[in-house]
């Protein structure tokens, strides 16, 4: 069985301001590689090489493909061929993955196993060092019983496949996405074995279950191999607290914060990857209802007031956004160039702010 950890997060306000000033922890460059995250461009409907086009002639040091729609996503002779292209055009790193892992019932374990060997493999013949994974969807999307159990099926699946992991030399990143709290996510890495499984660091899923991206970070900054930076708007809405993703630099995260601390806590040798997830409308999180708690009995009232608090200071988005991607439902054929435009605006967009206000990048 799981324990329960106590992992203690400490008072924010202090350390921020503290690590705002401090300089680079020992061992980070000077310099931190940066990439864009595939996935904010999916309304363009690109293939990997094109992709790969598009990060380079933005002169970004990196590239993450997620959710790939190439036809030959799973075709070694086409891992081949995206590998040397990102060679070719001097990439640090090329990084991948797959999603959801967690089989909804037991009958589906060993599909899921077969599943996440499958992508270790891809991602050793792309020549990414890490394999993207996410437990499920949402808190929503859980099989039932309680999250423990979840938490226990996840690490028996992650020890099934730890020596194909090793062999490949591929470590497993565990996003953090919007199922589990991230002291819940940190339990399954140390739980599964921190030698072969690590954090996918994403800032934009913590919102969405009542978290401020710092508590996230303070938990999983020490076994991040990949940090995604994503801006959210959080504000006090008359049916609880609103939340909706923006582009980098225009909401209410503090990067100049988030990246002075990751500084000091996390793995020198990540990159930083920019994934806008735009167009969507805002989501309301019910969280006065008294039902609403039952799907997080554990959750901690220390964490939710930092989260609180952070909305108490937020408001809406206010400046123009298109707001036709819906998850699960079929972009209207009327709004579908709008869409494309503006995901590649967005991405351009926060690619500049990574640059100009947050200082990253080997490439001017």
């Amino acid at each position: 069985m799981l324990r329960r950890r106590d992992f203690v997060t400490g008072i924010f306000a202090a350390s921020w301001a503290a690590t705002a000033t401090s300089g680079f922890a020992q061992g980070w460059p000077a310099k931190t590689p940066l990439g864009l995250n595939t996935y904010c461009l999916r309304a363009l409907r690109w293939h990997d090489i094109p992709l790969l086009d598009y990060t380079a002639s933005l002169k970004l040091d990196a590239v993450f493909l997620q959710d790939s729609l190439d036809p030959g996503v799973m075709d070694p002779a086409h891992w081949k061929q995206v590998r040397e292209h990102a060679a070719k055009l001097g990439f640090k790193k090329l990084e991948t993955g797959g999603g959801a892992i967690l089989p909804k019932t037991a009958d589906q374990f060993e599909n899921s196993v077969a599943t996440l060997e499958k992508n270790i493999e891809r991602a050793k013949g792309l020549g990414s060092p890490i394999v993207r994974a996410l437990i499920a969807s949402d808190r929503a999307s859980l099989p039932p019983g309680p999250v423990e159990q979840h938490m226990e099926t996840t690490v028996k699946l992650l020890k099934r496949v730890r020596t194909r992991a090793t062999d490949a030399g591929v470590k497993i990143a565990i996003e953090n996405h919007k199922d589990l709290q991230a002291w819940e996510t940190r339990i399954v890495i140390e739980q599964a074995g921190k030698d072969f499984v690590g954090s996918y660091l994403d800032t934009g899923n913590p919102v969405f279950v009542f978290e401020n991206p710092m508590t996230t970070l303070e938990h999983l900054g020490p076994y991040a191999v990949c940090l995604h930076l994503r801006d959210s708007v959080v504000y006090e809405h008359p049916q609880g607290i609103a939340v909706q993703w923006v582009p980098l630099g225009e909401g209410i995260v503090d990067f100049l914060a988030l990246l002075a601390r990751a500084r000091q806590i996390a793995p020198p040798d990540i990159a930083v990857y920019v994934k806008p997830i735009t167009g969507r409308p805002a989501a309301i999180l019910p969280y006065r209802d008294d039902g609403f708690w039952k799907t997080y009995p554990k959750a901690r009232a220390s964490e939710l007031a930092s989260f609180l608090a952070m909305a108490h200071k937020g408001k809406p988005y206010e400046r123009p956004m298109v707001v036709e991607d819906l998850p699960g439902r079929k972009t209207p054929e009327a709004f579908i160039p709008a869409i494309q435009h503006q995901q590649k605006e967005h991405m351009e967009r926060s690619v500049a702010y990574a640059k100009q206000t947050l200082g990253l990048g080997l490439q001017s």
